[in-house]
């Protein structure tokens, strides 16, 4: 095992033995060889595109397979055995289907195109197989930001919406991290097409979240309980949401949102169901204490579970792409998913602790904030707002994270700040108040949301009279865990944004090298150091 694709990786060099986050060893092997079988499967399918043969379950399938792979999703060794064992099936398909079109020349394959299920296991899969030290590190840079690019465009996939440039893109990029031919400069190219993608794919979501559930709208959700037993729902995907609150409805069950589905309240289709309660707890890392208080089931719809208490594994579900040896995990059928184990159980159960009580603001979304920017305009004109700092990102369990907490506090009262993912945590609970009724706090929502920033940032832009990103009244504080925000990155540097401060660390895997010349010298990113320092920095 070998494996650094994370921000908490054991002395920030690599995980060795078990991952920090809970994984065992023989798990990320697996998942190195599943990385691998992608970059044949994209091969052969790159061929069948052209040929006019490729499916759509094969899109499916990368998608899933690589957001399996993330941080904190799957960590059964026989759920990435499942995909591999399908991965191959699905290569022999399409090779067959080649051959049969006479579309395939057997004799001059790449190495990655005879992988069998024979020779894998003398494979040396693990991404310390290439030994060029910045060869290694932007190929795991481009592979992590795939990850995100799939995670994001499954969820998309699961509401309908399916890009085929996105998986075409995807391909691609997998067979460029075999080719030994590309020069760093030609690997820092593919990077930053994993950005220009990126924006594509999040685009892709918002559309498939708009308009499966309307254009979010400022919110203020209740964090305490109710007196009725209730269901938690934590994850992402917000299709699995509204199944399980169709099917809640008239039980006597209410319904939770945890960590990232907290955006969930702000959007009118998730407003109509009375059983959806409110928000029960923070991010992710803190699941282990919130889930045992919670005392109903909890449902994992996707990536950011932790390795769970034995007090609450057997009311622990899981769905989509996250599993864990011990929970429940339930798969969809004919395209819809079965809840009723989850209601029955809860039924039984005592209501939720409450651990806290008020409520927070959420739903300041781009189409929200551009119908009012005439007022935030002036606002800015004025001087009454003199910056608009960006806070997104990911939170995490390190004391090092009180940084942001302290940085928000300390900002001066004429900021915004705009955030987005699970970092919102560090400071979405404070007292921040508001600029003539404007609040200090713009919540747009999950990590993905973060294209919502994006284009609250050109609307404002364009209002204020600026061309250059660079000149306008922002700066950017990101904090980064996993590969969907190492790929939100990305899509920023691809944007354009200079002078991102990144933190609590940069990335293990980002050689100096990489870094000088990719981050640094082109785009000024610099990583994070003391508030004192970084807010001069920031906001000058």
């Amino acid at each position: 095992m070998f494996c650094y694709q994370c921000e908490e990786t054991m002395n920030f060099k690599g995980c060795t033995k078990n991952g920090m986050c809970g994984k065992k060893g023989e798990v990320s092997d697996l998942q190195d060889d599943l990385i691998y079988l992608l970059k044949s499967i994209a091969f052969y399918n790159q061929k069948a595109r052209e040929s006019g043969i490729s499916e759509e379950s094969t899109d499916e399938f990368m998608f899933d397979a690589l957001f399996s792979t993330i941080t904190n999703t799957e960590f059964r060794a026989s759920g990435i055995q499942e995909r591999i064992s399908r991965g191959f099936q699905i290569q022999n398909e399409i090779r067959q289907k080649l051959l049969d079109n006479g579309a395939l020349d057997e004799n001059n394959l790449p190495e990655i195109a005879t992988l069998t299920p024979e020779n894998l296991k003398d494979r040396n899969t693990g991404v310390l197989a290439t030994e060029d030290a910045d060869i290694r590190s932007l190929r795991a840079l481009i592979i992590y930001s795939l990850k995100g690019i799939a995670a994001y465009a499954y969820h998309a996939m699961m509401l309908g919406n399916h890009n085929k440039k996105i998986v075409n893109f995807i391909e691609k990029a997998l067979v460029a991290t075999t080719d030994d031919s590309l020069t760093v400069k030609d690997l820092m190219s593919w990077a930053l097409k994993c950005g220009e993608h990126g924006f594509d794919v999040m685009a892709d979501l918002d559309k498939a979240n708009t308009g499966a559930f309307g254009n979010p709208e400022p919110t203020h959700v209740n964090i305490g309980t109710r007196s009725n037993p209730g269901i938690l729902v934590s994850g992402h995907d917000l299709k699995d949401l509204k199944e399980l609150l169709d099917q809640t409805e008239g039980t006597g069950i209410d319904v939770y949102t945890h960590g990232e589905m907290l955006p969930a309240h702000a959007y009118p289709e998730f407003k109509k169901y009375d059983n959806l309660a409110g928000n029960y707890g923070g991010a992710w890392w803190e699941q282990r204490k919130e889930f045992e208080s919670f005392n109903g089931p909890i449902l994992l719809t996707s990536n950011c579970i932790v390795p769970p208490k034995d007090t609450y594994i057997d009311r622990l579900y899981t769905t989509g792409s996250v599993g864990y040896e011990g929970a429940t995990h339930i798969v969809a059928e004919d395209g819809k998913k079965d809840f009723s184990a989850i209601i029955e159980q809860a039924k039984a159960c005592e209501p939720p602790v409450q651990i806290e009580e008020g409520t927070v603001l959420t739903g300041y979304a781009y189409n929200h904030v551009l119908s009012n920017a005439d007022k935030i305009v002036d606002a800015i004109q004025s001087g009454k707002i003199k910056r608009l700092m960006v806070m997104a990102g990911c939170d995490g369990r390190h004391k090092d994270r009180q940084y942001y907490t302290d940085f928000a506090e300390a900002l001066p009262k004429d900021t915004i700040i705009l955030t987005a993912g699970c970092a919102k945590y560090r400071f979405n609970k404070l007292d921040l108040g508001d600029i003539d009724g404007i609040p200090r706090l713009w919540d747009a929502g999950q990590c993905n949301d973060s294209f919502s920033l994006v284009i609250i940032a050109q609307g404002l832009m364009a209002r204020l009279g600026f061309i250059d990103v660079n000149e306008a009244p922002f700066s950017y504080n990101i904090a980064w865990y996993e590969q969907k925000a190492v790929l939100v990155l990305m899509t920023l540097l691809r944007l354009g944004v200079n002078n991102i401060t990144l933190g609590p660390k940069l990335f293990p895997f980002v050689t100096p090298n990489v870094y000088n010349e990719l981050m640094k010298e082109k785009y000024g990113m610099v990583p994070s150091t003391t508030v004192e320092e970084d807010m001069e920095r920031l906001l000058k």
